[in-house]
């Protein structure tokens, strides 16, 4: 682990500022953080490396010793309301359960929802299942964030990829492009 950076939860043999090892991170979530411009936001994105095989978020936070309130999920939801099918993510605290069939489907105006099959989720972000983060998601889809992810002082989201993860501060998720933070979107 660097001298000069630290985590503030878990246990990570390696960190390093995502803007050193954009390599490390799936394409379009790196193109994503050195487009932010939001100032300070990519400054603000650490990168911690793990292994791909405890990607999955009940293994990552016992293997890594991270709170599963300190870890969130973003999820891949299929609107369909109109012609044809909506795609949307949404990002809560792994230790709640997004409001999909209510909260979720009544703010996107939707007829039904429900989560989208993982070859589309995949195939639409660009990004390994297990890895999807709400950092460079396609520019026609809504992001959705639950408040309490933005309420809490660091979290941890995939990197795009299974092996990796970034950790930052809560607040700076709601800065990103078409965020639309709602309270009790998870419960």
């Amino acid at each position: 682990m660097s001298d000069r950076l630290r985590v503030p939860f878990g246990n990570f043999e390696a960190v390093h500022s995502a803007l050193d090892v954009v390599d490390s991170i799936a394409p379009v979530v790196a193109a994503a953080i050195k487009s932010w411009d939001v100032p300070g936001a990519a400054e603000s994105v650490l990168y911690v490396d793990t292994a791909a095989d405890k990607a999955d978020t009940a293994d990552f936070c016992e293997s890594y010793g991270v709170p599963l309130e300190s870890s969130a999920n973003c999820v891949v939801v299929a609107a369909k309301g109109g012609p044809g099918v909506a795609l949307a993510a949404c990002l809560a605290l792994a230790h709640t359960r997004v409001d999909v069939n209510k909260t979720v489907r009544r703010h996107l105006g939707a007829r039904k929802a429900s989560f989208a099959p993982m070859d589309v989720a995949v195939a639409g972000t660009g990004m390994e299942y297990g890895g999807i983060t709400p950092i460079g998601l396609p520019m026609t889809w809504r992001l959705l964030i639950d408040e309490a992810v933005t309420q809490a002082p660091y979290v941890l989201v995939g990197s795009g990829l299974r092996r990796g993860k970034l950790i930052l501060p809560g607040s700076v998720l709601a800065q990103l492009p078409r965020a639309e933070v709602l309270h009790g979107m998870a419960a």
